[in-house]
């Protein structure tokens, strides 16, 4: 009579634990005959390339040939990997063969796992707690799901590391050279020495001249000149312009070329430098005018009057944009810059009409508004006011999406327009007081942006402590510094902190090789699962430091150990101004390209 094969009364997914009881149950059910399904229409079975055990109720004849189990003392909880491989059954190996996929279903997955038994598996606890279904993998994919098996590591500093070459030139001039004479400087000393050396020239030339000096309405024209360069080159549509210019330097460039390409973001240089040429240019007409006054020759009070507020608004500008001030409170920084400049262009109309008011009532001359059309500096003054009023034409409040990180840093959500890798916003709860910029990062569907805010100051901490769920924006994206890493063909990216918000930007779309670098305290308890995930996909060789367990490395000899390490032709750091610095001195003081955000970039 044939005997009836026993369900196995137990809970197959991946990586279930076998206690006592269970394995019991299962020997006793490994003792009766059990016979291999050959044919998917039996009830309850299911074709395989393996033995298997029939969960059927109903009779089945026990064919002897198709005995898997006659050994009475055979105890599954002895049972190992080899051993399971030995007689047939798969193990966490063989599932990795091409015979089960990624794209195995569930079902399907969890018949062929039943026969194996090997206990302690990584993560089974938690696997259960979760009620994850199972995924297998294909052969050399990473896990996603850190609970069993992780696809990113925590790394410690090498002790193999090489090291690091002798510094070149010598120590003061290399000092000049890159902490006092870099690319910013040197844009902004062309431009103020330029406009230096045309109001030599034009003075020299009218020094005969009566009344004395240049012609007032030229050096109106200079001033507002020299305004609207510094305000062009900070227009979101003109940097963007820029960058797309520069990306598109071939590889077959010489390096030394691409390198200096590479500094663009340096452009902060022209708008200090001409910003302050404005200054001296208006300081000279304000000075003439006031001669003019003095002498009877010009009777114009209400000139006078607004040419000292216009200068007034000036020298504020420029002595609040002194580093020193502006990091000791940039609020202030950024309000007086925006209120005074605002001021400034006002004042600067309300002078135009005056002083062609004045030039008309002139017997002989052109009607007030013939005399203002004729004039350069209302042209100018035009582009700058239209520049002025651009970004405030696309302000508006948009939904946001937090989702709290840690007590340290928010990811905040945007769902109202597609955006690019490499672009940055900014945001704000308060369109009149304070922005901040922040790097996006495109969403994998393309529809939608993130942001990573950390704890850095006041604002950002209320962030992370009190989502808001809406933001005012203003402008466009603009292009980020790590945009030039375009240019070359293989670079390192070393970054600290929240610094992986603007690099995952670039990550996700980089077309060239790219060694990563990230040191950061509990990097997984910070910022979450899915950043560590992204990272590691994007470079899963990524060397991700936690600062908490090993304390704070030699991020100068890390970054030289990846860059020989990758052959890399650059090296890209996005940390606090301190680190960055330390790191692009360390790197170009021995000739390594290097870059990173400076405080005017």
């Amino acid at each position: 009579m044939a005997q009836q094969a026993r369900p196995v009364p137990l809970d197959l997914r991946i990586g279930s634990s076998v206690d006592s009881s269970t394995a019991a149950s299962l020997a006793t059910a490994m003792e009766s005959p059990v016979k291999t399904a050959h044919s998917p229409k039996s009830s309850g079975s299911y074709h395989t390339t393996h033995p298997v055990y029939t969960t059927d109720t109903d009779n089945v004849k026990a064919d002897p040939s198709d005995l898997l189990v006659t050994d009475a003392s055979f105890h599954p909880e002895t049972m190992t990997t080899a051993k399971a491989s030995s007689l047939g059954y798969p193990t966490e190996n063989t599932l990795r063969d091409d015979s089960i996929t990624s794209s195995s279903s569930s079902d399907d997955l969890e018949k062929a796992m039943a026969p194996m038994m090997v206990p302690k598996q990584i993560g089974a606890n938690e696997l259960e707690k979760s009620n994850i279904e199972p995924t297998v993998h294909a052969r050399g994919q990473p896990v996603a799901n850190p609970s069993y098996s992780s696809s990113w590591r925590i790394s410690v500093p090498p002790d193999d590391m090489p090291k690091l070459p002798v510094k070149r030139e010598r120590r003061i001039w290399r000092g000049l050279r890159h902490n006092f004479v870099t690319v910013y400087q040197r844009l902004f000393a062309i431009c103020l020495m330029g406009n230096m050396v045309a109001i030599i020239i034009l003075l020299a030339k009218n020094r005969a001249s009566e009344p004395w000096g240049p012609d007032r309405g030229d050096l109106a024209v200079a001033a507002a000149t020299n305004v609207l360069a510094a305000f062009l080159i900070r227009q979101e549509n003109v940097i963007n312009s820029l960058y797309a210019i520069c990306c598109a330097t071939p590889w077959w460039f010489p390096l030394r070329i691409r390198r200096i390409i590479a500094k663009l973001y340096h452009f902060g240089g022209v708008h200090s430098g001409c910003a302050l040429s404005a200054t001296v240019w208006f300081i000279l007409y304000t000075a003439l005018i006031t001669k003019d006054y003095v002498s009877g020759s010009y009777n114009q009070p209400a000139v006078i009057a607004t040419t000292y507020l216009l200068l007034a608004l000036f020298l504020s500008i420029c002595v609040f944009a002194i580093p020193k001030f502006r990091f000791v409170s940039h609020n202030t920084f950024e309000a007086i810059h925006r209120f005074a400049g605002w001021a400034a262009v006002g004042l600067f109309w309300v002078l135009i009409l005056l002083v062609s008011k004045a030039a008309s009532e002139v017997p002989g001359s052109d009607s007030l508004g013939m005399t203002v059309v004729q004039s350069p500096a209302f042209w100018i003054l035009l582009v700058i006011t239209f520049f002025t009023i651009l970004p405030w034409l696309r302000l508006r409040r948009v939904e946001a999406f937090p989702e709290v990180l840690s007590n340290h840093a928010v990811r905040i959500h945007f769902k109202y327009m597609k955006i690019g890798p490499i672009l940055g916003i900014r945001i704000s709860d308060n369109p009149l007081k304070e922005w901040h910029a922040f790097a996006s990062i495109p969403a994998a569907d393309g529809q939608s942006f993130s942001l990573i805010v950390s704890d850095a100051g006041d604002w950002t901490k209320k962030q992370i402590m009190e989502p808001a769920r809406a933001y005012w924006v203003r402008g466009i994206p603009i292009t980020g510094v790590l945009r030039m890493a375009i240019v070359f063909r293989r670079i390192v990216i070393v970054t600290t902190g929240s610094g992986i918000g603007p690099v995952l930007s670039m990550l996700v779309s980089h077309p060239m090789p790219c060694r990563l670098l990230w040191s950061t305290p509990n990097p997984e308890k910070t910022y979450g699962e899915n950043i560590m995930e992204s990272v590691c996909k994007a470079d899963p060789d990524a060397m991700i430091i936690n600062t908490r367990a090993s304390g704070r490395p030699d991020m100068v000899a890390l970054a030289y150990h990846l860059y020989i390490q990758s052959n890399a032709e650059a090296v890209f750091i996005i940390s606090n101004p301190s680190l960055t610095r330390k790191v692009v001195y360390g790197m170009e003081s021995r000739g390594i390209p290097a870059y990173g955000p400076i405080w005017d970039s």
